[in-house]
């Protein structure tokens, strides 16, 4: 049996300030902005992913996703490109001994090189590199 995760709900104070964040700053595709009388469900996916997020207007939880992480191939050219879109995102770090050191990983380790950034509601996402098998 597979069990596949397709959506994650980030909560937000106000959907199209978020919407706009994540198509412009993060590049995420726009799938679907649909209203009805009582709801709105806007779901948008990152380039390449088969999970999408669907931004849920919840004032009370903005703020409280944490450590999302989107998996790339290259985490210097990742955050570069994401940069570059006027995204406020961290350098690239990785650890040594459970503390963090700036740049990538000196061996380029699966699961060894991070970046960070933030939606405009605190929710919090990383950059994890993990290059292709070789």
């Amino acid at each position: 049996m597979d069990y596949k995760l397709e959506v994650v709900m980030i909560p937000v104070t106000d959907v199209d300030r978020a919407k706009d964040f994540y198509v412009e700053k993060t590049g995420f595709a726009l799938d679907v902005d649909f209203k009805a009388e009582n709801f709105r469900v806007v779901q948008l996916t990152p380039p390449g992913s088969a999970c999408s997020i669907i931004l849920s207007e919840n004032a009370e939880k903005a703020g409280s996703i944490l450590g999302n992480h989107m998996v790339v191939e290259d985490a210097v050219a990742a955050r570069d490109e994401l940069a570059g879109r006027g995204l406020d995102i961290t350098e690239t770090y990785h650890f040594v001994d459970g503390r963090q050191q700036p740049g990538p990983d000196p061996k380029r380790a699966k699961y060894g090189t991070f970046a960070s950034f933030a939606d405009p509601d605190g929710n919090q996402w990383l950059i994890q590199e993990v290059p292709p098998q070789s």
